[in-house]
C-alpha cells in the first residue's frame, strides 16, 4: 500500500522535474508538449494499419480451432514427455499476441487452478517469453523495414527456448 502512494507521489513530482529543467534550458515547453504529440498521433496512425492485420490474423488462428487440432494429434507425444497438452495453443499463441496469450492463461488457471503445475506453467511462459512476431511486425512494419527474417528467426528462437526452460524450471521446482 505504501508503495503505490509513494508511486502516486512520484509520477507527479518526475513530472515538475521535467518542466523545472525545461524552465531552467529555456525550452518552450507548450510548444515541445505538442509537437511531441502531433508525432505520437502520427505515429499511432502508422502503425495501426499493422495492429489491425495483426489483429485480424490472430483471430483468424484462434477461431478457426486448426491449433486443438493439431495439439490433440501431438497429445501422445507430449504425454510421452510429461508436458500438458494444455499449455501448448499459449506457448503458439504468445509470440503473436500478448493479449491472447494473457485469455489462454486465464482460461488454463480457471480451470486449473492457480496453484496447479499447468496454472504455473502458464504464468512462467506469460512472464519469460515475448509477443515476437506482434513486435516485429508492428514496429518493423511502421518504420519501413521489410526483411525481417534473421530478426524473426532469433526472436522465436529465444521464445522456443524460454518455453523449454520454462518447462523445465516449473518441472524441478513444483513437479
Amino acid at each position: 500500500m505504501i508503495l503505490i502512494k509513494i508511486g502516486n507521489f512520484l509520477i507527479p513530482l518526475v513530472v515538475l522535474l521535467i518542466i523545472i529543467y525545461a524552465i531552467r534550458k529555456k525550452v518552450p515547453i507548450y510548444d515541445s508538449f505538442v509537437s511531441g504529440a502531433k508525432e505520437g498521433l502520427e505515429l499511432a496512425i502508422s502503425v495501426l494499419p499493422y495492429l489491425v492485420a495483426m489483429l485480424f490474423a490472430t483471430n483468424i488462428l484462434l477461431k478457426s480451432d486448426i491449433l486443438n487440432h493439431i495439439f490433440l494429434a501431438m497429445k501422445p507425444f507430449f504425454d510421452f514427455i510429461k508436458v500438458p497438452v494444455e499449455i501448448l495453443p499459449m506457448a503458439v499463441i504468445r509470440p503473436i499476441s500478448g493479449n491472447a496469450s494473457f485469455a489462454v492463461m486465464i482460461e488454463l488457471i480457471k480451470t486449473f487452478g492457480v496453484d496447479s503445475f499447468i496454472g504455473r506453467l502458464a504464468a512462467t511462459l506469460q512472464g519469460s517469453t515475448d509477443t515476437t512476431i506482434y513486435v516485429l511486425s508492428l514496429y518493423f512494419g511502421s518504420i519501413g523495414i521489410k526483411k525481417i527474417g534473421h530478426a524473426m528467426w532469433a526472436g522465436l528462437l529465444t521464445d522456443l527456448v524460454a518455453v523449454i526452460v520454462s518447462i523445465i524450471l516449473v518441472s524441478v521446482v513444483f513437479g
